[in-house]
């Protein structure tokens, strides 16, 4: 087995926690590219959102005066993204909505069956952990937690350029949900009876529920009608869908009345009558379902799929729009880091993307350096912490001595990113090796080919040795 299918294990263990809670957080807290505020987006019995917002460049906290900057950098939006994390309790529904953001969905804990619009048609997914599903901004999608008594993790991508919101994004949905009513609701009732060609009774059961929020817990029946007959098939077209109800979290008694229970049959029935389309515009519609299967992409599991580059120090995965069509949709790229105790991503930088991590297990120091050479930042991140490098600044990941160090993140290119490694084997360094570096680092060629040459590990390097020499601490201290 890989060392990067040992991510599965750890947390089937029940090991890592997102670490931060506190709400409203912000400022430079423990670095200038740590992210510390932490928004609580839905918050239901059955479980929650909560979104990190990205920090535009330059910070807005960052006086103009600060010696790096020249000639008083406006803040922009480039390379913004919000990462969001959504945690579901056993046997929950995530209702059907549409956001203003495209989402690029990663399952880092549990099973996930989620059931998105693809091309005009209802397409169903089940995803495990490792898994990797695009879903584009105004596609309606819902999420139902599968995973037999264990808790749902799952972490995104929100595109904040897409955002118009007030918040990092704007749900609207369209099942209703306490405070969040469906989006269907607004519209005088008059408006949905015609629309629906329904009665008032009929649009009352549906839109007067009570429910306990955005996230709610969810049963299936346990057989399914034969006019179903869709089984376990995925990719899902005009067929019907199967009698699944799903119950209310609220404070009364779980016996109440009827109307506290509905099912996706009736709602589906009565979605079917929006604008009163006729028996023949039903009859052409299933006729054009038939001629055509609808095959949705699909997801991608970074655990199936050998490293992009591995050594003895640790691998790492990177995926773009070749491996993964889909993210070229929202322009986002995905990757996963794993590095053994002590060891280090060499010195590097971003020359197309801004890049975002969230820490998935053990600990390591994050350093980042400012255009005119001065360190920006060298801060300590554990699990659930969540950092951004911002194109071309260069950076490098340290792994602490107890123990593997693991992130995984998004970039905001699905291009190939292509690293520039500013030291190693494969660096920068050596490849421009000549009179014309020596020159410019004011040394002789053979003294500084002796120094960029010793290195001969690439990308991912050995770990710092246990005391240093004592010639490098001398100068450090003059």
């Amino acid at each position: 087995m890989g060392a990067h299918h040992r991510h599965h294990e750890r947390w089937e263990e029940g090991e890592g926690e997102w670490r931060p809670e506190e709400e409203g957080k912000g400022g430079p807290g423990r670095g200038l590219f740590v992210l510390d505020k932490v928004e609580k987006v839905v918050e239901s019995e059955g479980g929650q959102v909560r979104v990190v917002r990205g920090q535009p460049w330059p910070p807005a906290y960052v006086v103009p005066e600060a010696p790096w900057q020249h000639g008083g950098w406006s803040t922009c939006r480039e390379g913004l993204m919000h990462i969001g994390f959504i945690t579901m309790e056993p046997k929950t529904l995530f209702v059907p909505q549409y956001i203003d953001s495209n989402l690029i969905l990663f399952v880092q804990r549990g099973e996930v069956k989620v059931g998105w619009i693809h091309k005009a048609e209802l397409v169903e997914k089940k995803l495990k952990m490792g898994d990797v599903l695009h879903i584009d901004a105004g596609s309606t999608f819902y999420m139902v937690n599968t995973g037999k008594g264990q808790r749902l993790q799952v972490i995104c991508s929100i595109d904040a350029s897409d955002s118009a919101g007030f918040g990092p994004y704007q749900s609207f949905y369209l099942g209703g949900a306490s405070k969040q009513t469906s989006v269907l609701g607004g519209f005088d009732p008059k408006i949905l009876v015609t629309a629906f060609n329904t009665t008032y009774d009929e649009l009352a059961r549906i839109f007067m529920v009570k429910a306990g929020g955005p996230i709610v817990h969810y049963t299936e029946e346990s057989g399914r009608s034969e006019e179903d007959g869709r089984g376990d098939k995925g990719d899902v077209g005009d067929k019907g869908r199967e009698n699944e109800p799903w119950r209310q979290v609220g404070r009364g008694d779980e016996d109440e009345s009827s109307n506290e229970l509905w099912t996706w049959s009736s709602w589906r029935k009565l979605m079917g009558k929006f604008g009163g389309a006729s028996s023949n515009a039903a009859q052409v519609n299933k006729k054009k379902s038939s001629d055509k299967t609808v095959r949705a992409p699909e997801p991608y599991n970074i655990f199936d799929h050998d490293p992009s580059f591995r050594n003895d120090y640790g691998w790492s995965v990177s995926i773009d729009k070749h491996e993964y069509e889909p993210l070229g949709h929202s322009d986002i790229g995905v990757y996963l880091v794993n590095l053994t105790a002590g060891s280090m991503m060499a010195p590097h930088v971003n020359p197309r993307a801004t890049e975002y991590g969230v820490v998935l297990g053990g600990e390591g120091v994050i350093q980042v350096v400012f255009p005119n050479g001065t360190l920006a930042m060298s801060a300590k991140v554990l699990v659930g912490d969540v950092f951004w490098i911002p194109r071309y600044f260069p950076f490098a990941q340290v792994a602490s001595r107890a123990g593997p160090f693991e992130f995984f993140g998004f970039t905001t290119s699905a291009r190939r990113n292509r690293p520039q490694f500013l030291v190693g084997a494969s660096s920068v360094l050596r490849t421009i090796l000549g009179p014309e570096l020596a020159a410019g680092f004011g040394v002789p060629e053979e003294e500084l080919s002796e120094v960029v040459k010793a290195q001969k590990e690439a990308v991912i390097l050995p770990s710092f040795p246990e005391k240093e020499p004592r010639a490098i601490r001398q100068v450090a201290k003059e």
